[in-house]
């Protein structure tokens, strides 16, 4: 008869073949101590293997921090910039080419229709000429500065809405700029050579 304590030993099997008295990958460590500034993993979840550091934002994933707030003072700065290049380049360009139009007028209606210039018909207004010029070339420089610096405030968040409007002001600057020289031209043409009345 058995006693019922002995439990049943398995056969060897032929060839000698013996189970292993230790894991198949080696005794099993502990793990390393904790390295200040680097997380520590939750139990049972993935550890790099003995010897890396473990990936930047290894846990749980942290919040994202709010931005923070900007100011709008460079949108600001942008639009009041367009806003100067449009206005003092656009009064600036319709007085001088009234002044121009009204000065030449008389020279520019005795000139042939063979389409010869004569550019002493300029002489007499040479100052407003020169107006006009440092008026396209200030609205010019201005309202470049204003759209590169409205870009940048719309990209950056510095005033965004405020930039977008600079950027538009600036880009309409020139077709403004245009128009007021173009008409105020020909009405002083007009008033100059007495076409007009």
């Amino acid at each position: 008869m058995t006693t019922p304590d002995a439990s049943p030993q398995p056969p060897v099997p032929p060839g000698g073949w013996v189970p292993p008295a230790a894991p198949p990958f080696g005794v099993p460590q502990a793990p390393p101590a904790a390295t200040p500034g680097v997380p520590v993993p939750a139990p049972g979840a993935y550890a790099p293997p003995a010897g890396y550091a473990p990936p930047q934002g290894f846990g749980m994933p942290q919040p994202a921090a709010a931005p923070a707030r900007r100011g709008r003072g460079l949108g600001l700065i942008a639009l009041v910039l367009a806003l100067v290049a449009v206005v003092g380049a656009g009064i600036g360009g319709a007085i001088a080419s009234f002044r121009i139009g009204l000065g030449a007028g008389k020279g520019l209606a005795s000139l042939p229709l063979d389409g010869s210039w004569d550019w002493s018909i300029l002489t007499p207004v040479r100052d407003w000429v020169l107006l006009g010029e440092v008026s396209f070339w200030f609205g010019t420089a201005i309202g470049v500065w204003a759209l590169v610096q409205g870009i940048v405030a719309t990209v950056t968040g510095r005033g965004r809405a405020l930039g977008i409007t600079a950027i538009v002001v600036a880009a309409l600057g020139p077709i403004v700029f245009g128009g007021l020289v173009q008409g105020f031209l020909t009405a002083g043409l007009a008033a100059g050579t007495g076409i007009g009345g």
